[in-house]
C-alpha cells in the first residue's frame, strides 16, 4: 500500500497555479509522478480525500479533472471535504491517496 499526502498545485518550480483549474491539474500531475515513483499510476488508487476552500462552486471542476485522470473506471472511494484554508494563501486544493500496488 501507497499513501500520498499534500499533493496540491503547485509546480515543480515553486509556483502556486493562478486558478482554481489550473491548480486542480497540477495537483493531479504531481500525484501522477508521486504515483509513478512508488511504482504504481492511477488505476491503483483505492480511495481519495480531497480539501476545496469553496466546496460548491468547485466540486464540479475537480470531478471533470479526476474523471479525465482515471480514465473509462470507476472512481474510487472518495471523500471531498469543504475548509476554510490550506497551507499557502491562494491554495484552493489538495489531495492524497491510498493505492494497493501489485505485488
Amino acid at each position: 500500500m501507497v499513501f500520498i499526502s499534500g499533493q496540491v498545485g503547485v509546480a515543480p518550480d515553486g509556483r502556486l497555479a493562478a486558478d482554481f483549474r489550473s491548480q486542480v491539474e497540477q495537483a493531479f500531475a504531481n500525484l501522477e509522478m508521486a504515483l509513478a515513483a512508488a511504482g504504481g499510476s492511477f488505476e491503483n488508487v483505492t480511495k481519495m480525500t480531497v480539501f476545496l476552500t469553496d466546496i460548491a462552486n468547485q466540486i464540479g471542476i475537480y470531478r471533470e479533472v479526476r474523471d479525465r485522470h482515471l480514465g473509462t473506471r470507476p472512481p474510487p472511494a472518495s471523500t471531498a471535504l469543504g475548509v476554510a484554508a490550506l497551507a499557502m494563501p491562494g491554495m484552493m486544493f489538495e489531495v492524497e491517496a491510498v493505492a494497493v500496488l501489485p505485488a
